[in-house]
């Protein structure tokens, strides 16, 4: 999942869930009249990626009124977390798992990873990413949390300060390959990045099969920088974020710049709503889980009013239930882009090795 919300304005809001995480505990309890030992309390796992974050107090409303102890188990990001679950199939680690992104979704529902469940509360806006292209069993196998758009950003401050030579910023996909803009993007690997490998599906959306290869061929004879993972290249290089880095343009959230408020109240950074990218969150009931029954209502509960109402300030995604509204101060820095490109689930399951090892031999080498 996803800008600087996912990772770096999360930080302290994680820290207790990498704790737990080793530990293997329970974040909440399960109230203070439900110990563990409680015969009314239900442990249920809930396998994970490392940049789940959220409100505890309404962890522990839901652990009390549920008589459920959730016991949170993170697993890397979100293409790792897949590999763990497809591997583990046969014996499952947990009961429901949160954090399988449209980028991996096929795959996982294609090796039997999910037992199919539709809450009732899909109706309130999950429906809308119900997995392309699937019959109603398949699509079932998953169900929408939250919605992270992949997009460029730009350092705002950079492009309007004279020293910097008067670059106009850039638009769209295209002026990234042009000479005025030489040495000042940074990408993650879509090979190791679930962002990186979205910022490549867009740009195989928008140029098609005959012309990304081309489009990154450019990119990589205009001096883009290709960084392991999305924190090194947001924190480290990008100039807009708290590193300072030296690179002005750089792959991350349509809702990162709601992170980068200056003193003045006015966002230091913009994203190019024009090469977005939509990731899709799911939740889904592991096929074999001890615990079905309650795997089922913490689906409930991740789609409920009261856990979607805080998705964005503590993981900075957007919300999918539609009565659910955005914190103000990101309906000017980062409003859900309207048209975000997305390819059908089963056509990126079926080319991804192989895009992704054209584009290192492209850029790589």
């Amino acid at each position: 999942m996803p800008g600087k919300a996912r990772r770096v304005a999360t930080a302290t809001a994680t820290s207790a869930l990498v704790v737990c995480a080793v530990a293997s505990c329970s974040l909440v309890g399960g109230g203070p009249d439900r110990g563990p030992d409680d015969p009314t309390s239900r442990r249920v796992v809930l396998v994970t990626h490392d940049s789940f974050a959220y409100d505890e107090a309404v962890v522990a409303e839901f652990e009390e009124s549920s008589g459920i102890e959730l016991d949170v188990r993170q697993s890397g990001d979100a293409g790792e977390l897949t590999n763990t679950l497809v591997l583990s199939r046969d014996n499952p680690i947990g009961d429901v798992v949160f954090g399988v992104d449209s980028t991996f979704a096929s795959r996982a529902i294609r090796e039997g990873v999910f037992e199919p469940y539709r809450s009732p509360a899909a109706a309130d806006g999950a429906d809308r990413y119900r997995i392309e292209g699937a019959d109603d069993e398949t699509a079932d196998a998953l169900s929408a949390v939250d919605v992270g758009d992949v997009c460029l950003n730009i350092d705002v401050d950079w492009f309007a300060d004279p020293a910097n030579g008067g670059i106009a910023p850039p638009t769209g996909f295209d002026d990234l390959v042009d000479p005025d803009y030489r040495d000042l993007t940074v990408v993650p690997d879509p090979a190791t990045s679930s962002p990186g490998l979205a910022f490549q599906l867009a740009t195989i959306e928008h140029y098609g099969d005959d012309g990304w290869a081309d489009y990154w061929a450019g990119l990589r004879d205009n001096g883009v920088k290709v960084t392991g993972g999305w924190t090194e290249a947001y924190t480290q290089d990008f100039s807009g974020s708290s590193g300072a880095g030296p690179r002005p343009i750089v792959v991350s959230y349509a809702s990162s710049p709601a992170a980068e408020i200056g003193e003045d109240g006015e966002p230091r950074t913009t994203a190019l709503l024009d090469t977005c990218y939509r990731q899709v969150e799911y939740a889904g009931v592991l096929a074999g889980a001890a615990e079905p029954d309650g795997a089922r209502e913490v689906i409930d509960f991740l789609l409920s009013e009261p856990f979607q109402s805080q998705v964005a300030e503590n993981m900075y995604v957007y919300p999918v239930r539609e009565d659910v509204a955005l914190p103000e101060s990101w309906e000017a820095a980062a409003p859900l882009p309207e048209d975000s490109a997305a390819l059908p689930a089963d056509e990126v399951d079926a080319n991804r090795e192989d895009w992704v090892e054209q584009w290192r031999t492209i850029v790589l080498g």
